[in-house]
């Protein structure tokens, strides 16, 4: 093959990536739920089939399963929509406190001869923005039972189906062996990556939870999911979820408590996310550091926060089927963190 066709094929290659990536994006609402609905499934079947080493049928275990899930989700739910409208209640108490500071940062700044307009801070800090954004998203959360509804229902099916989808595959596949072996691969590190994120969030939000009810922080416990749900997101989840408890605590219970719950959530990071998660992990993702980075970056363009969530499972499955291809064993290896694939 010339370098000119080498060229013509890359092109080619190109346009169809931008053709397929601009397809998935246009369809999200339909793409987002179904893979969604997969990594549930991914993460759920290795429960069903413990079940089912115990003596349970795949039947009566995912019905159980799922049963247990939808107890806890409906609890949960009611929970967070109840202290969602506290907290807008709550929202036009921080204008009073915040004029106050501001108040004493305009006397402050104006000893050094620093120009500060009060009206203008305010209107920053006008509460309505806040309320109306509380307001949707109540709204939306008690609107998404059917979307829920339709997310387990197809969660539930690919349980029932991933036995038979096995063999199916197994029919279909050109090479067998080699094709099984790699989504084998695939689920392997997709199921172990999101179990271990899933115990190690829910360990985030529990710590969480712990801090805040100790300093006395109101909606401890919506900060502590909402610590849970971001902790997905690699590098950054972390640190937003720290931003709305640690102000909170600044206005209401004072710049000492705002302080010890900053520092709290730092340690929490350094601790769990440092050092707990790496040794939990084991030897690593198979993924570099800037890749992580650039993959949140652009699963969160494609796919919205559902691809924010999942961008680190979504890149393992990318890397893996491109060692697969006869041309993406050089991609997967700039995907990944070592060289050692280049001696394959």
């Amino acid at each position: 093959m010339t370098r000119r066709d080498r060229a013509f094929k890359a092109v080619v290659m190109l346009g169809m990536l931008v053709i397929i990536f601009a397809g998935v994006r246009a369809s999200a609402e339909i793409v987002v739920p179904f893979i969604l609905a997969l990594f549930v499934a991914v993460i759920l079947n290795p429960l069903v089939k413990l079940l089912q080493r115990i003596g349970l049928p795949r039947l009566p275990g995912i019905a159980l399963v799922i049963g247990v899930i939808v107890l806890a989700g409906a609890l949960l739910l009611t929970t967070l929509v109840t202290m969602l409208n506290d907290f807008a209640r709550t929202l036009p108490q921080y204008r009073l406190v915040m004029m106050l500071w501001l108040q004493e940062a305009q006397q402050l700044m104006a000893r050094f001869g620093i120009s500060f307009s009060l009206n203008e801070a305010m209107a920053l800090a006008d509460p309505n923005a806040a309320i109306n954004l509380v307001s949707r998203l109540v709204s939306q959360l008690s609107g998404a039972i059917s979307g829920l509804f339709l997310l387990l229902m197809t969660v539930v099916f690919m349980l029932f189906e991933a036995p038979l989808l096995t063999k199916k595959l197994q029919r279909v596949l050109s090479r067998p062996g080699a094709g099984m072996a790699a989504i084998q691969r695939a689920l392997d590190s997709v199921s172990r990556y999101l179990i271990l994120k899933t115990a190690i969030s829910l360990l985030t939000g529990v710590v969480v939870w712990l801090l805040l009810w100790l300093m006395g922080v109101r909606f401890a416990l919506l900060w502590s999911v909402l610590a849970f749900a971001l902790n997905y997101i690699p590098n950054i989840g972390s640190v937003i979820a720290a931003v709305p408890p640690v102000i909170q605590a600044l206005i209401f219970n004072g710049s000492w408590e705002g302080v010890v719950v900053a520092c709290g959530y730092l340690l929490i990071n350094l601790v769990i996310g440092n050092m707990l998660e790496p040794r939990w992990m084991g030897r690593g993702l198979g993924l570099s550091t800037l890749v992580v980075f650039l993959s949140l970056i652009f699963w969160g363009w494609l796919l919205g926060l559902v691809g924010m969530l999942l961008s680190v499972p979504l890149t393992i499955v990318a890397k893996i089927a491109l060692e697969q291809a006869p041309g993406g064993k050089r991609l997967a290896l700039l995907l990944g963190d070592d060289l050692t694939a280049a001696s394959d």
